[in-house]
């Protein structure tokens, strides 16, 4: 078995990007769980990640300008982890 060590070297604004992006991430999938949790405990059933992403979009993309600084990948890869 063999392995690639890669260290990334990144200026500062990279550096910023990199932690608004993973900010968005977190963000998405805190609110994602929570709203799984909530919908389960009501339904006994947990909403795709297709319905959590159009519910993300309506309900919170609007209340925090934030999301739209970085890339619409972000908080979908999360609501789908």
């Amino acid at each position: 078995m063999q392995s690639i060590k890669t260290k990334l070297k990144v200026n500062n604004e990279q550096k910023t990007i990199l932690a608004k992006h993973a900010g968005v991430a977190r963000h998405a999938y805190n609110w994602g769980l929570a709203t799984c949790i909530t919908e389960y405990e009501s339904t006994k059933k947990r909403p795709s990640a297709i319905t959590l992403h159009k519910r993300l979009i309506a309900e919170v993309k609007s209340e925090n300008p934030w999301y739209y600084e970085v890339s619409k990948c972000a908080p979908q890869q999360a609501l789908r982890d």
